[in-house]
């Protein structure tokens, strides 16, 4: 089953009438090519810190999926709860202890209407890619791993040691737990959010320069 936490009581707040979320702040110049959008599949290095200045708005809603309690898994668990905390981001979470039931973790997230659902577990790569393209109008946010073949509302924040692709693939041979540094991780949080919120959605980053 999966297993749900919310810090919310009684009276629901997302149940309320909610404005398309926009976001605080510019990004600096590195982070795309501002001559030429990233065409949908495209793998895009952004220059490190060049997200720092976006922020979500107030009241953002954020489904964090998870599956597994491995080192790296943990890890983003870890900077998404700091990033939702130092944000003031209202997060909720959908934990998949059920290896058979992780499309129902995804479903259960997306029937709770959040403006984004970010998945941290590689165990999650391969049920996202089998529900995302029947719900285009949900944005979702991939950490610390990416699709083969992701569609326009899937984006992806990754970095060499964390390529897992799922659909078969198997893991790559660069494959590395020590690479799921805090530093990293965060940076696949922020960076990742800033791109939803600038609507450079479908696309992959890819974050080896920060270390």
């Amino acid at each position: 089953m999966a297993a749900l936490a919310t810090g919310c009581g009684s009276a629901d707040p997302w149940s309320e009438p909610h404005a398309s979320p926009a976001p605080l702040g510019a990004l600096r110049p590195g982070f795309v090519d501002p001559s030429a959008s990233p065409t949908p599949e495209a793998t895009v290095t952004p220059r490190p810190g060049s997200w720092d200045d976006v922020h979500p708005p107030a009241g953002y809603r954020v489904v964090l999926v998870t599956a597994g309690d491995d080192r790296p898994t943990t890890a983003l668990v870890t900077a998404v709860r700091d990033w939702a905390k130092e944000e003031d981001v209202d997060l909720r979470t959908v934990t998949g202890d059920d290896p058979t039931r992780h499309v129902t973790a995804l479903t259960r997230a997306m029937d709770m209407g959040p403006d984004l659902v970010i998945t941290a577990g590689n165990d999650l790569v391969d049920p996202l890619a089998a529900v995302s393209p029947s719900h285009l109008d949900q944005r979702f946010l991939v950490v610390g791993a990416e699709l083969a073949e992701p569609t326009e509302n899937v984006t992806a924040a990754d970095w060499t040691g964390a390529s897992f692709r799922g659909e078969g693939l198997g893991m790559s041979s660069a494959y590395d737990t020590r690479s799921f540094t805090a530093a990293r991780c965060a940076a696949a949080v922020r960076a990742g959010v800033a791109a939803v919120l600038n609507d450079l959605t479908g696309i992959v980053l890819w974050l080896d320069d920060v270390k």
